[in-house]
């Protein structure tokens, strides 16, 4: 299979499972915010997952990474030793998983009255459950990764999607609350964790011969790769988790709910650069591995155009609609979270950059160089969050995390660049033109907003954006209908 076609495969099937997840996702947060929670029971679920996400990245460290990359070398080298890779890796993952829940369930008073907060006490208990079910599902996706099969990656999220979502809404119908909505998640990591290894035992490994021993210092090197990456995913958790959780510690769950909601309609705008992120990762490794530098940096420089053709008018449009999207579809109760989202739309580009950026740089072998920068952004953001959420409240985090993840952002793509040589000329040239759209989009869109009262009017405003932006990409050549045809077919 050439890589065109196994980049288009993958990006369909993960595509497909972040739709819905996406979708599962807007359900719940509609069902949650609308009916089913106020802000700050809204906000304690948010506080608690934030807080047990730390410890979840604990649980893992950088193995799952770490196995991703020794599965995708070994399967093009010698299969026979990536059964040792998935027992070492399981082997260790494990332990530190079982020993990282056990101290979370011993500990669950006292850090709640850490975070300030004793509603947190059961949650933080069940968050024993959590940690373990959501490590062995990281662990998981990024086997699948390392073994090309993204499928597999994209049915589990489905079963955790789907799972999350019915049993989330029905506990907390059945009175369980914000804790039953918590319920939901464990849940849903519960079952993603099952049959993702249930496919791994009998539908991956079935079929691959053992070597008899493993190859010389296979422990060792699984390990050491997991030194850097787990830095840079500890980096991830804390910049993506330390604003929800000093916010609850330093204002409270309200505040965390307007920042979370605004949040989560964000990484709504994310799934298509999240699916090819997530898909050209191992492929760019693959075509530097082979020489065929020129080659992968043509891949990047096409996923670099076609998200950014995506994303800069879809940013535009999302600060124009924020305020009456939020009103008519979650509350007023919710208007708090407004501002935060006309900011985070201009994330969302940035966010979408670094989604086909970031794991790349895993797979160029410069995880070492990620995770330090990485790790500066994480620290530098909570500075910052410690710095201007006394003083701002929820703006002083979202301003934190949008200076901190775009400076780490342009060092990753700088990397890129060096290390593919990439056409930058072209690339700027690419971005002024379709910053041009999205003014002109965004100029057609403005004066229909004050005329935006309900659903059918929110509804026609976006889909004159998405005409307006549609006929310019098209006019223009940046959007080649035929070639949409064949990556769709």
């Amino acid at each position: 299979m050439d890589l065109t076609t196994r980049v288009v495969r993958g990006v369909k099937a993960y595509f497909g499972a972040r739709v819905v997840y996406a979708l599962a996702n807007a359900v719940l947060l509609f069902a949650l915010t609308r009916y089913l929670l106020d802000p700050a029971a809204y906000g304690l679920l948010y506080f608690a997952i934030s807080a047990l996400s730390i410890g979840s990245m604990v649980a893992t460290l950088g193995l799952p990474k770490s196995t991703g990359r020794y599965v995708t070398e070994f399967l093009a080298t010698d299969e026979s030793q990536v059964p040792h890779v998935i027992r070492i890796s399981l082997s260790f993952l494990a332990v530190l998983t079982a020993a990282v829940a056990i101290v979370v369930a011993l500990v669950h008073r006292p850090l709640a009255t850490l975070l300030r907060d004793p509603a947190l006490e059961p949650f933080l208990l069940l968050g024993a459950v959590f940690v373990a079910a959501r490590a062995v599902y990281s662990y998981l996706t990024n086997v699948f990764q390392g073994f090309n099969r993204v499928e597999h990656s994209a049915l589990i999220s489905v079963v955790n999607s789907l799972t999350r979502l019915l049993c989330a809404v029905g506990f907390v119908l059945l009175g369980f609350g914000a804790l039953g909505a918590f319920g939901g998640y464990v849940l849903g990591y519960v079952a993603g964790s099952v049959v993702g290894l249930l496919v791994l035992k009998y539908r991956l490994l079935a079929d691959l011969a053992v070597a008899t021993e493993p190859a010389a210092d296979l422990t060792r090197r699984i390990l050491e790769y997991s030194v850097p990456t787990a830095a840079t995913r500890l980096s991830v958790v804390l910049d993506s988790r330390v604003d929800k959780v000093l916010l609850g510690v330093l204002i409270g769950p309200v505040a965390v709910g307007f920042y979370t909601l605004a949040k989560q309609i964000a990484d709504f705008c994310i799934v298509p650069a999240t699916a090819l992120g997530f898909t050209i990762s191992p492929a760019l490794g693959d075509q530097h591995a082979d020489d065929a530098t020129e080659r992968a940096a043509t891949l990047y420089e096409r996923s670099m155009e076609n998200v950014l053709l995506l994303y800069l008018p879809a940013a535009v449009g999302l600060a124009l609609v924020a305020e009456p999207a939020i009103r008519i579809l979650v509350g007023t109760d919710y208007l708090g979270a407004v501002p935060v989202l006309q900011l985070f739309s201009f994330f969302v580009i940035v966010r979408a950059i670094h989604k086909i950026t970031g794991n790349g740089l895993d797979y160029l072998g410069l995880a070492r160089i990620r995770a330090i920068a990485r790790g500066t952004a994480a620290g530098s953001n909570v500075v910052l969050n410690l710095l201007l959420i006394p003083i701002y409240g929820v703006m002083g985090a979202a301003v934190a995390t949008v200076v901190t993840y775009s400076a780490y952002t342009a060092v990753n793509v700088y990397y890129i660049h060096r290390e593919l040589n990439l056409e930058m000329g072209y690339l700027l040239g690419r971005t002024a033109r379709i910053g041009a759209i999205a003014v002109a989009m965004g100029g057609v869109v403005w004066p229909l907003i004050p005329h935006v009262s309900g659903v059918l009017t929110l509804a026609g405003a976006v889909l004159v954006g998405g005409a307006v932006w549609a006929g310019l990409a098209i006019a223009s050549g940046l959007l080649d209908l035929g070639e949409m045809r064949g990556l769709l077919a």
